[in-house]
């Protein structure tokens, strides 16, 4: 379908920009909600997101429209959304959902109790480590891992080589070891 979209969008920008919100809107919520690590963030930048899109597409000619990528071009603006977020928020502090109701948003198809409390407990230091990432880092490890982006979309949505990617990714994986290591809880002993 993805092949098909820049077609739709250079035939008919509305109908071609309806579906490349339902195509790619749940791929740019994942991926600003797991960097923002806030639902409610997640939405708004996202709805900016796609009228920042919209406005692009609308003074792109039919070629341009033609060539695009659409999946890398969306996460780009993301990316581009969500850096302007928070260069905001760096100077007008707001205050943010915590990184633990945030993981309660999330599906948990485990099957009893014990696993779901060891589950929930995972997503919470995971959640909590990814946002203690450096943002090149944490960017590349959830269009990786989260979004599922290959390394040349990565590259592509981030204007940068295949190999930094890689090495972001590799780099980011490694410190979320090192900081889920720090943060692993204490083990409990069997008393007998």
């Amino acid at each position: 379908m993805d092949e098909q979209l820049p077609e739709r969008l250079a035939v008919d920008l509305d109908d071609g920009f309806t579906e490349l919100v339902r195509v790619h809107s749940a791929a740019v919520r994942t991926f600003l909600f797991r960097v923002s690590g806030s639902a409610t963030d997640a939405d708004d930048l996202g709805q900016e997101t796609f009228l920042r899109a919209y406005a692009a597409l609308r003074g792109y000619e039919l070629q341009r429209r033609r060539e695009l990528r659409p999946r890398a071009w969306l996460m780009t603006i993301a990316a581009n959304v969500w850096r302007n977020h928070v260069r905001t928020n760096v100077r007008r502090p707001v205050s943010t959902t915590p990184v633990e109701d945030a993981c309660q948003a999330w599906p948990d198809t485990a099957p009893g109790p014990e696993e779901r409390v060891a589950t929930a407990e995972d997503r919470v230091r995971l959640v909590s480590a990814l946002t203690e990432l450096p943002e090149n880092p944490r960017i590349a490890v959830v269009l990786r891992h989260v979004v599922g982006l290959s390394y040349g979309e990565i590259a592509e949505a981030r204007r940068c080589p295949v190999g930094t990617v890689k090495a972001q990714v590799s780099r980011g994986i490694d410190s979320l070891r090192q900081l889920l290591d720090a943060k692993a809880p204490p083990t409990r002993e069997v008393l007998r």
